[in-house]
């Protein structure tokens, strides 16, 4: 059951990255169709009544989650054709990565009820900040193809006709920034989830691994973004290079660590 559903989420992404973008109507109903069962297979991957299931490949499912989330809610905003030809590919790889690599089961017995609450608002946060890089690496590839000038009868490929239909640079960087800001908020609650209620969550008090330094410069790094922002009015390659810098060092701290563990040297998460 489980698999099908994962490759029925699939296969209507799949779809909906196919369609023409006049089948407005017909892409918002697959997509949502879509995301819901993505969801649910997150749901029934991650969830059980004693254990949770985490891993790499989780975290860039649920990563791939938001990201058709975002699409879709603005999608009645702003013109995101673009936006589907990149994002729903790549959600429809991501739905089954959790069937080939399904991480490791951390147990819940003697843990606070709080644990999976900390859990859940740490991985839609490291979700969402993955997004907003991901988005400033869009930014600065269309950028980049403003300044350059293809020869005549060079005919773009897949990539390059989807960068052609993103919306206005502009309209771009409101997105990014509503994602940093967003991803900012869940981030704040993971640390404080994790400092003030460390002895509760984790049996005690909070440990300065790498993986507490690396997560703290990054929401460092963000909070200054959003106050540059406000202030100094921060935009263009300043803000590039701080979502781009505090996203590396976030992935230190979670996904390049449980990728190593996980499909280099076959082990379970620490």
């Amino acid at each position: 059951m489980q698999t099908t559903i994962f490759i029925l989420s699939a296969f209507l992404y799949g779809v909906c990255a196919a369609l023409p973008a006049g089948r407005r109507q017909a892409i918002a109903v697959g997509v949502c169709a879509g995301w819901l069962l993505h969801g649910a297979t997150l749901a029934m991957d991650v969830l059980s009544p004693s254990a949770l299931r985490l891993g790499f490949a989780v975290m860039l499912s649920a990563t791939l989650w938001i990201s058709v989330a975002v699409y879709w809610i603005e999608s009645r905003n702003f013109p995101l054709d673009g936006l589907r030809a990149l994002v729903l590919p790549c959600a429809a790889v991501a739905v089954l990565l959790p069937a080939v690599f399904p991480g490791s089961v951390v147990s819940l017995e003697g843990k606070s009820a709080l644990f999976a609450w900390h859990v859940a608002i740490s991985l839609l946060a490291y979700s969402t900040l993955t997004i907003a890089a991901f988005h400033a690496v869009l930014m600065a590839l269309q950028e980049s193809k403003l300044h350059t000038r293809a020869p005549a009868a060079r005919q773009p490929g897949w990539f390059s006709a989807a960068l052609d239909r993103l919306p206005a640079l502009l309209t771009m960087e409101k997105l990014l920034f509503r994602l940093i800001g967003l991803g900012f908020v869940l981030l704040t609650l993971t640390v404080l989830s994790g400092v003030i209620f460390s002895e509760q969550l984790f049996g005690q008090p909070v440990k300065w691994s790498h993986k507490t330094i690396f997560t703290m410069l990054s929401w460092l790094m963000f909070g200054l973004l959003l106050v540059g922002r406000r202030w100094r009015g921060w935009r263009g390659k300043t803000a590039l290079s701080f979502t781009l810098s505090g996203f590396a060092t976030l992935l230190l701290a979670y996904v390049g660590s449980r990728f190593v563990l996980e499909v280099v040297l076959h082990r379970g998460l620490a």
